[in-house]
């Protein structure tokens, strides 16, 4: 038994080559803007990702601030600059008071916005000097809002609300977010 076999005609293959080609051209006109698109995603989640571990680490220290195992003198957590510096302090050793300034193990702490960035100094006693180290990077985002506010409330711990807002260094991708802590010892 013979089978009749036969292939595509050249007509056949000329427009199957024209439309593989349409499709082609199509898709890699639509490669590079998915490229791009993929990439503003990724940009902005790892400043959202940033942001949330600066809150977070931010918002242990505000938990813990005025925390004393005895007589503890002066204010535990201090706004200063509309809540873009924070001075906080908390007795870390359990030993009955603060360490000042000056001492080995400091139990002070500020934070503050410098500029774009966000700034942290162990010791620090007010929001000026110099010293600080960033706590965010400048080479991957831009901080754009760093602010602590405490809100009263009757008969139970104050609320400490950090607002932070962050874009990537390019300024695009804007993230912000709000973190609320109770202050325990507030």
């Amino acid at each position: 038994m013979q089978l009749n076999q036969q292939g595509f005609t050249l007509l056949e293959t000329l427009i199957a080559m024209a439309l593989s080609s349409i499709v082609l051209l199509g898709a890699g006109r639509l490669f590079p803007v998915l490229q791009r698109a993929v990439l503003q995603q990724y940009q902005k989640e790892t400043v959202q990702e940033s942001l949330w571990q600066l809150a977070f680490s931010l918002g242990k220290q505000l938990q813990r601030a005025g925390y004393c195992h005895g007589n503890c003198t002066g204010q535990g957590l201090v706004l200063s600059k509309g809540g873009e510096c924070v001075l906080l302090q908390w007795d870390s050793n359990s030993n009955g008071r603060w360490e000042p300034a000056s001492h080995a193990q400091t139990e002070q702490t500020g934070f503050r916005l410098n500029g774009t960035d966000l700034e942290a100094l162990r010791g620090a006693t007010r929001c000026e000097g110099s010293g600080w180290e960033k706590l965010s990077d400048p080479a991957t985002m831009v901080i754009q809002k760093f602010t602590v506010t405490r809100l009263a409330r009757q008969a139970m711990s104050s609320l400490l609300i950090i607002d932070l807002a962050a874009a990537s260094k390019s300024g695009r991708n804007p993230v912000s977010l709000r973190h609320i802590v109770v202050g325990y010892n507030q």
